[in-house]
């Protein structure tokens, strides 16, 4: 299963939304209340740029960038739709949706790890837009591959607390709200300042 075209459709979505980011909301509460505007922007940036990048050609990020504060750039916004755009590139190729993956020493299908990715993209973006009063939009494409992809790793994820329990939605709610409140995550949710 190839989702470069979802996964693309979620980078640009998500590029816009980093690109509306102001260093003054950096304090700012986001939906995960252990995260500010920074900690989330920088955790974006990280895991779906440049370790997608990275997980393409069966690599992980070295240590020193897991601490690195991308957000201290005056260009992050900039830096971050290159990045993409090089990830991107990587996953452009067929046979790279073919591998296996080392993901945390076992071998993955790559088809699940874009997968994983997409929900990242989706999810983090719907975050940070959401944290900083930017609308999301996103393809109905990508929603409903990201709400694939959390349907089939929501209780992993709430085992590992990466998300929390799901929030009830009705059921003729759209792919990307489906998504979020399976996710954990309140669709309504907005910034109290």
């Amino acid at each position: 299963m190839n989702l470069h075209p979802e996964l693309t459709d979620a980078a640009d979505a998500g590029a816009q939304v980093v690109a509306g980011v102001r260093p003054g909301q950096f304090g700012d509460s986001t939906p995960d209340t252990e995260w500010d505007v920074r900690t989330l922007l920088n955790h974006l940036l990280l895991w779906t740029a440049y370790n997608f990048e990275r997980r393409a050609h069966g690599e992980m990020v070295p240590e020193e960038m897991m601490t690195r504060d991308f957000a201290a750039d005056p260009d992050f916004a900039a830096a971050y739709r290159a990045q993409l755009d090089r990830a991107l590139d990587a996953w452009a190729d067929p046979a790279v949706w073919e591998k296996d993956l080392n993901v945390m020493g076992s071998a993955t299908p790559a088809a699940d790890v874009g997968a994983m990715m997409l929900a990242e993209l989706v999810l983090h973006g719907w975050d940070l837009a959401s944290a900083t009063g930017q609308s999301y939009t996103v393809s109905d494409r990508a929603a409903a591959a990201a709400l694939a992809a959390v349907e089939a790793n929501a209780e992993m994820f709430r085992q590992y607390k990466g998300f929390a329990e799901p929030v009830s939605l009705p059921d003729d709610a759209a792919a990307l709200d489906r998504a979020l409140a399976l996710s954990g995550r309140d669709p309504d949710w907005t910034p109290s300042r």
